[in-house]
């Protein structure tokens, strides 16, 4: 199984990149890492650490497709890109099961749907991170995250299915679905969730619970959650923020007085442990359902524990057959939408 890698992607290419896939190469066995980029490049950095030789292949690519450039043009313009190149192997080679990049969102988004290609039955393809929540070893999963600003009530039905086969896949047997909106009730939300609600609730294929407010995205009484990519963006980044905010007080609170300082050695194990259950590097990247294959898309600041575990999602999903379970469940939804 080969996981191929974006070497050139992200802030902090391709040093924290590479020195995360050797790390995940030291963590897991049964795969090979394919390094895309400047192979000079990447052959000087491999240089620096000591590995299995034998599982880490180099595809190369001269060029990058940087943040500041449009998408779909660039796409386009620079078939030799190290995401155009990943892409096109990802496609051409029955090995290749997975890609990871850190690099532009946009560009991995729009290289997954022309250059890979969607499930088909699905009309656009989602964003979809691993959330912790308040609950012990409980994750929420909540997509779109970005992908589609504006959508359909067809997308969020389509994003309920993949988001449901996903959640079945990572051990959860009949995954609670909900959709982002201002109020539990029924009635509340916008007018796109007022078309798409009575929708998802007639679904056979899902667990639908009804809404979910803003406020109770962490609390573990969801396993998915869906709703639009703008909304779903605007919640993550939210929510992102306001935890950093809270340390931040936090620990501004404890070090402003002497009894504070006190205090807080005695707490220090405990604060520890809540920034590591809330710490994203730990999950890893978001996962792109409704394309072919994995695709893993790695946080742009990702440094080297960050993508390590990244590249351990794409091997994970990757053994476990997400993709083809995300095609099970769609199919089994256009059949009974064709009856």
């Amino acid at each position: 199984m080969k996981i191929l890698i974006d070497a050139f992607g992200g802030d902090n290419s391709p040093q924290e990149i590479i020195a995360g896939t050797i790390d995940a190469l030291e963590q897991k066995a049964g795969f090979t890492a394919v390094l895309i980029g400047k192979q000079d490049v990447i052959e000087s950095q491999l240089k620096n650490y000591k590995y299995d030789q034998s599982r880490v292949e180099i595809l190369n690519a001269d060029d990058v497709i940087t943040c500041e450039e449009e998408p779909t043009v660039a796409i386009r313009r620079k078939p030799n890109s190290s995401i155009c190149v990943g892409f096109k192997e990802l496609k051409e080679n029955p090995d290749a099961k997975a890609f990871v990049s850190a690099g532009s969102t946009g560009a991995v988004l729009v290289g997954a749907t022309l250059k890979l290609g969607r499930i088909k039955g699905v009309n656009r393809p989602a964003l979809c991170p691993i959330m912790p929540t308040l609950i012990d070893g409980k994750n929420v999963l909540l997509l779109d995250a970005g992908a589609n600003a504006d959508c359909k009530s067809i997308n969020l039905c389509q994003f309920a299915l993949m988001g449901s086969a996903f959640a079945k896949t990572l051990g959860v047997e009949n995954p609670k679905v909900a959709l982002l909106s201002n109020g539990t009730e029924d009635e509340k939300g916008n007018a796109l969730n007022h078309e798409v609600f009575p929708m998802l609730k007639e679904m056979k294929e899902i667990n639908f619970v009804g809404n979910c407010e803003g406020r109770e995205i962490l609390s573990g009484e969801y396993d998915v959650i869906v709703t639009d990519g703008f909304s779903g963006n605007v919640a993550i980044k939210s929510l992102e923020g306001a935890i950093k905010a809270m340390f931040k007080i936090l620990k501004e609170s404890i070090y402003a007085t002497t009894k504070g300082k006190i205090g807080g050695l005695f707490l220090k194990d405990t604060f520890k442990g809540i920034r590591e259950k809330m710490d994203y590097n730990k999950k890893g990247g978001a996962l792109f359902l409704g394309v072919e294959k994995t695709v893993v898309k790695a946080h742009g600041s990702s440094k080297r524990d960050a993508f390590m575990n990244s590249v351990l999602q794409a091997v994970t999903y990757a053994e476990l057959g997400l993709s083809e379970k995300v095609k099970e469940n769609i199919l089994k939804f256009t059949e009974t939408q064709a009856e």
